[in-house]
């Protein structure tokens, strides 16, 4: 049993090799300190959240961080966003979620979990899944089957179905609103551009259509005025899904609601974006018309290009954002560059090819 993360992680595996991490996660890199079986206990990096794998369960902890538009920077933040993950994640796979944790500082000045000390840290208890069945390791062993994407219609049309809705839901849907998402990530990236992963060339292209796109503010109206607007996932693709007994999606955006308030189209983008990025354009195309067909979506292929190209532009930056914390070391730092730059020549594909 496993657990697969979004990101290319950088994995510690020796307490001895971990003096620059924050003293409570030192203590838990140790068995002894769990109240379970942990033989063997790994510690993930993102560049938002430290994962510890611990024997059939999965720690998570929040870092202090504040990128803006995710503010994480003191406890009581890090503890709602925790809560708040536990019950959206919910919704789809409460199997999985199952409570908060604390992190204590005991009368010895030692950490331990759910202690009787003061809270040093909050963090979300979850359930391993099987490595072996998560979606992005099918995708890597192709084993991936239409059968799979099948499933995960029946999944997905159900969800937003129930999905909440209702006008202060919608109006993330307007032009303007979806405009806030859009743009700031060329803010944010500007920096970076002639670094290695990002050029010119590309930022203004994609920078170009996404503006262009922004203007037709009646097909966004049309999507609002159709009730596609709703609570969704908001990152919606393969690093966060197991095809187990079942399907399950896990790891939704709690941190900010402009990000799972959307367009049933920007989630579905998303994933049909992944499929693409790997190569899988025939499942991609499954997949959209299989939706289409159980929720009777007929505007959201209108949508889908532009939808497309905003998330392989998050999932660049993101790499960006990786490959700069100080916490991965030169491989991880190398590999999300790399990465980075595949999903701007996506990004790219979809602005010129529209």
């Amino acid at each position: 049993m496993s657990y697969q993360r979004k990101l290319l992680w950088q994995r510690e595996t020796h307490p001895m090799a971990n003096d620059h991490l924050p003293p409570f996660l030192r203590a838990l890199m140790h068995p002894d300190r769990y109240d379970h079986p942990a033989a063997d206990v790994n510690l993930i990096q993102t560049h938002i959240s430290s994962v510890i794998l611990a024997g059939d369960y999965v720690y998570k902890f929040k870092k202090p961080v504040n990128f803006g538009f995710l503010d994480f920077s003191d406890l009581d933040k890090r503890r709602a966003c925790c809560e708040q993950e536990i019950l959206l994640n919910r919704r789809l796979c409460p199997e999985i979620y199952l409570g908060m944790v604390t992190v204590t500082v005991e009368p010895d000045g030692g950490f331990a979990l759910n202690g009787s000390g003061p809270v040093a840290e909050y963090g979300v208890k979850m359930a391993r899944m099987p490595e072996e069945l998560m979606m992005a390791q099918m995708i890597r062993g192709g084993q991936l089957q239409a059968s799979h994407i099948d499933a995960l219609v029946g999944v997905l049309a159900d969800f937003y179905q129930r999905a909440e809705n209702g006008s202060e839901i919608a109006r993330f849907g307007t032009a303007t609103a979806v405009a806030v998402n859009v743009l700031e990530n060329f803010d944010q990236t500007q920096s970076f551009i002639g670094q290695g992963a990002l050029d010119r060339t590309q930022f203004e292209a994609i920078a170009g259509y996404a503006r262009g796109f922004l203007k037709n503010e009646s097909l966004f109206q049309q999507r609002i005025d159709g009730g596609f607007i709703r609570d969704c996932h908001g990152d919606l693709y393969s690093a966060n899904i197991c095809l187990a007994d079942r399907v399950y999606i896990y790891d939704c955006i709690e941190f900010n609601q402009r990000f799972r308030y959307c367009d049933v189209a920007s989630d579905v983008a998303f994933l049909v974006m992944d499929l693409e990025f790997h190569g899988l354009d025939e499942l991609a195309g499954r997949f959209v018309d299989r939706f289409v067909q159980a929720t009777s979506d007929r505007g959201l292929q209108a949508m889908l290009n532009f939808y497309k190209c905003y998330r392989a532009y998050v999932r660049g930056k993101i790499g960006l954002f990786t490959a700069t914390d100080p916490a991965v070391d030169p491989a991880v730092r190398t590999a999300n560059i790399e990465q980075a730059a595949k999903y701007f020549r996506l990004a790219q594909r979809y602005a010129v090819c529209q």
